[in-house]
């Protein structure tokens, strides 16, 4: 009896299938490896160059730099990691550098909890010729808001909950106004802009980006972070955690809406899970000049 080529070709296609299922699992194993250390470990500079209508060009090329969702003690992302970005961050060679909230974590899987103190004595390291400026995130609200900021302003850090104040650089004024948390803050938009007593440009920054439908046309920017980009970024998907209610509308980069401008960076910190995927964590140097 002659056997069939089916039955004859099935050692074959069981290494076949067995290949495939382990090229499988070494994707998969990759993709992990990428997803809970590798990208959350890594560090990049990224630099974005904003047009924006309400900036003068005597001011072109103000740069700032961005940091914000530090969460230190969050998985691959402690005391010493705080040090190579200020490092990084001070290579960067910015005018101005911004805290956008978000210092500390707790209860992430993975994660270890470090003292806003030990946080803020390695973020004096920042130097920048205009000043190194903070907000609050809601992770700092939730911890104990008032210790987060007695630890920055120990550490020489001015925090603008609702503020606004006036830079005098080389080429001339800018205002920089600070609105506290959407979520657990007063975000008091209009207070902050009533300490704006002259018609130069304004800066805005917060943390969570979902106040910026209340921001006026009066600003120049508005700069903000939280979502982390979030933080798993799937082809075709989108991305996946955004806490928002906005969706992914204001979940990363420049936003342009009725004339108003937007800059949301991906930050530095996991929180909720421990997964970056192709959302690495970025300190981000914004340049602003003038629309044509």
């Amino acid at each position: 009896m002659t056997p069939s080529l089916c039955y004859l070709d099935t050692p074959m296609r069981r290494r076949w299938w067995g290949w495939l299922g382990l090229l499988v699992g070494i994707a998969a194993l990759g993709l992990g490896l990428r997803a809970f250390w590798i990208e959350p470990a890594s560090l990049r500079v990224e630099r974005y160059v904003l047009p924006l209508e309400r900036w003068p060009s005597r001011l072109n090329g103000l740069r700032i730099a961005v940091l914000a969702d530090l969460h230190v003690g969050s998985p691959w992302n402690g005391i010493d990691k705080l040090r190579r970005i200020v490092d990084e961050t001070n290579a960067a060679g910015a005018d101005l550098v911004l805290l956008a909230g978000d210092y500390v974590i707790k209860g992430i899987p993975g994660g270890t909890f470090v003292p806003p103190e030990e946080t803020a004595a390695v973020l004096r390291g920042l130097h920048a010729p205009l000043g190194v400026y903070a907000v609050l995130g809601n992770h700092d609200w939730w911890f104990d808001v008032g210790r987060v900021q007695r630890a920055l302003a120990g550490a020489g850090i001015t925090t603008l909950e609702d503020q606004a104040i006036p830079i005098d650089g080389p080429h001339g004024r800018f205002w920089l106004a600070g609105v506290s948390d959407f979520w657990e803050g007063r975000h008091d938009v209009h207070g902050a802009l009533a300490e704006v007593t002259d018609d130069a440009p304004v800066v805005a920054f917060t943390h969570n980006p979902d106040v910026f439908p209340r921001m006026p046309e009066r600003l120049a920017l508005t700069i903000a972070g939280h979502t982390h980009g979030g933080q798993v970024c799937l082809p075709l998907v989108g991305r996946l955690i955004v806490p928002s209610r906005y969706g992914q509308r204001y979940a990363i980069g420049h936003v342009v809406e009725d004339g108003r401008h937007l800059f949301v960076t991906p930050g530095l910190g996991t929180s909720i899970v421990p997964v970056r995927f192709r959302v690495p964590p970025e300190i981000s140097v914004v340049e602003l000049r003038a629309a044509p």
